[in-house]
């Protein structure tokens, strides 16, 4: 009871630190949802179980119908003289006119998955690229290559390629269908066409220019807005990564410690013949709240550390996007400056001021369109994980 009363403890702290200020609902996702508070649990029309409140939730309609269906499974060791890596197939059924055939299957190792996003990144630098899994894994965690980080790995690579494919825009780039469809060799080679070193030392040159120069001074306010939003929601979703991982590390040790009580109480009642039922009866108990805990720590683990540490790596990414987004208006901004001081030619300047000026609004309305989306997406995932959770531990205390 003890330790069940320190997990709550921070389940306590995670309400609070969600909690936002009055007039802020951009988080609507934070906020307490009045369907629950309006279910009347002496209904006779409800059941009794405290779980059917749950059963009052209901989630929005799902996706359209969709036309591109990925699969990662199958994960497959490979060990060579230079390396021990894994791969994974990726199955893709499609009914698109654009592909050749209407069912692929090709084999990925994590580094093609690298090269994907990269791409996406490059020719999307204003999109929202969904994460990946990161290469490296905390100390103590899992073991690399154990079964558990291999399905970890697997179940986040899966939802990876999904995301893109339910993009209205990213499922529709062609670095994304050769991922696809094409075979390990074609793979390798189209990988080699990729920019040339002096390119991408320009665009390297150009970027760390941009970001030397100091705040952006025309930002219009709806992206200082967003980046505003995103400092507050970084600092609020690694706080509750955090807390997610304390809860499943103290449920861990008391799920151990239980493993021990029970047999020490059977063993007692060998020796016990006056009290030998009830220590009996306390270890049958005490084995089936164990089996219990297992469960709900199967829940945490499948339902809310997933979901939490991925919206980590999303906050990373949005400010990522947001910079770049500034770096455009940045390189506009000086040609301004410059026209402005009568550096140069004002013709030629003037043609580079309509182009970037044409850059920046096309980044803009990829911004706020995904921005959108996003938000949209995220508040559905969290009602969906904390729903979930909710649900096993309703699970859990009935059992």
């Amino acid at each position: 009871a003890g330790a069940l009363g320190t997990a709550r403890g921070p389940l306590l702290a995670a309400a609070d630190v969600l909690a936002l200020d009055d007039e802020e609902d951009d988080l609507e996702v934070f906020s307490k949802d009045t369907s629950l508070a309006e279910v009347n649990s002496f209904s006779p029309s409800v059941p009794i179980s405290p779980s059917s409140m749950i059963n009052q939730y209901k989630f929005e309609d799902g996706p359209e119908l969709r036309d591109l269906f990925i699969t990662v499974d199958d994960p497959e060791s490979h060990i060579t003289a230079i390396e021990t890596f894994i791969t994974y197939r990726v199955v893709t059924k499609t009914t698109r006119g654009e592909f050749d055939s209407s069912e692929y299957e090709v084999r990925r190792r994590y580094q093609d998955f690298l090269w994907l996003k990269s791409k996406l990144e490059e020719a999307h630098p204003t999109l929202i690229i969904p994460p990946l899994p990161e290469k490296f894994i905390m100390k103590g965690m899992v073991e690399r290559f154990s079964d558990e980080f291999i399905e970890t790995r697997r179940k986040a690579l899966h939802k990876f390629l999904n995301r893109i494919a339910d993009h209205p825009t990213l499922t529709f780039n062609e670095d994304f269908k050769i991922f696809l469809t094409a075979q390990a060799w074609e793979l390798s080679s189209h990988k080699k066409q990729g920019p040339s070193l002096l390119s991408r030392m320009g665009q390297t040159v150009r970027a760390v220019a941009s970001s030397v120069r100091g705040a952006v001074k025309n930002r219009p306010e709806m992206f200082t807005e967003m980046n505003n939003y995103m400092e507050k929601f970084s600092q609020k979703i690694n706080l509750l990564d955090k807390i997610a991982h304390r809860i499943y590390k103290e449920e861990r040790d008391y799920f151990n410690e239980m493993k021990e009580y029970g047999p020490i109480h059977t063993l007692w009642s060998a020796s016990e013949e006056d009290i030998a039922d009830s220590l009996k009866g306390i270890a049958s108990c005490i084995d089936r709240c164990c089996k219990a805990t297992e469960k709900r720590m199967a829940g945490l683990s499948e339902h809310l550390l997933p979901i939490l540490h991925e919206y980590v790596l999303y906050s990373e990414i949005l400010m990522g996007v947001l910079k770049r987004r500034d770096q455009i208006q940045g390189e506009l901004d000086s040609k301004v400056d410059a026209l402005a001081n009568k550096k140069t030619e004002k013709d030629l300047f003037s043609e580079e001021i309509g182009k970037l000026e044409d850059k920046v609004e096309r980044a803009n309305n990829a911004l706020k369109a995904d921005w959108d989306r996003w938000k949209q997406n995220m508040q559905w995932d969290m009602r969906s994980s904390f729903t979930n959770v909710a649900e096993d531990n309703l699970r859990y205390y009935e059992e």
